[in-house]
């Protein structure tokens, strides 16, 4: 028995580097499932920098341990949340882990987190291809997972590091279910002009080469980021109020018509 036997779906969420804001990607995919009526879990393993709780304004909950496993804190009745950083006594905690350490917590939270019936488990990984990625796809072999939404920004050399992802995934046999070019330019919030601070186009084009479908450009949104720094915000009820919200629904439609066409 596995914690994860009640998932219907697993959606991988990774990145060539870090700092592209893969954990946002992740929050506002989630959010935009749960608003289609989905039952989601985000199983945050990027051990070294978890920012779920923090996004989802969780930070200071304690997860509690049941006969069947370690219960997932409860963000919204469609929402299920799992962290290191509900394990650390502060968020300055650094993890200072050698490879064996995380693989062995990596597998734990893949086996030991008892989720219950999901549509959707949504997994925020590390940047990188790294041995948490290879513990990931071992332990979740026989679940066969659905596949990756791959984050980029704008720039060559983010998507240079997406391309070694893209070779990951090849290699084992994870398909991709699209790319999202993040912080794709920067909206004002006075006149609604769009400047391309990062440049544009680099994922749309890292798509193409490849065959992907392209879910999106993301500009920056800095109504976002405030919610998400007010920590005693709902960012959840609060989403639907950021001017993001739209587009995140449509990538989510995106995200589900692969999926949801095979069952």
């Amino acid at each position: 028995m596995s914690g994860i036997d009640g998932v219907k779906h697993i959606v991988l969420v990774l990145s060539g580097k870090g700092g592209v804001g893969k954990s946002s990607v992740t929050t506002q995919l989630a959010i935009s499932l749960l608003n289609k009526g989905k039952n989601v879990g985000i199983l945050d393993i990027d051990l070294t920098g978890p920012s779920i709780p923090r996004m989802l304004g969780l930070e200071g909950k304690q997860v509690l341990q049941s006969t069947a496993g370690w219960v997932p804190i409860q963000a919204h009745k469609l929402l299920k949340v799992m962290s290191l950083g509900f394990l650390l006594n502060n968020r300055g905690d650094s993890v200072v882990w050698r490879g064996p350490k995380k693989t062995a917590m990596i597998r734990q939270f893949l086996t030991d987190v008892y989720w219950g019936d999901l549509d959707y488990l949504i997994i925020d990984t590390p940047p990188g291809t790294s041995d948490e990625h290879i513990a990931v796809m071992e332990q979740l072999k026989e679940f066969r997972p659905d596949g990756a939404v791959l984050v980029t920004t704008p720039q060559s050399v983010a998507t240079a590091d997406v391309r070694k992802e893209i070779s990951f995934c090849r290699k084992v046999n994870l398909p991709v279910l699209g790319v999202i070019e993040n912080m794709s330019g920067y909206v004002c919030p006075h006149c609604s002009e769009c400047t391309y601070i990062f440049s544009s186009g680099g994922g749309k084009n890292l798509a193409l080469e490849n065959g992907f479908v392209f879910l999106g450009s993301v500009p920056i949104d800095p109504q976002l980021v405030a919610l998400v720094e007010k920590q005693d915000s709902n960012l959840i009820s609060l989403y639907s109020e950021s001017p993001l919200a739209v587009q995140f629904a449509e990538i989510a439609d995106k995200v589900l018509e692969p999926i949801e066409s095979k069952t």
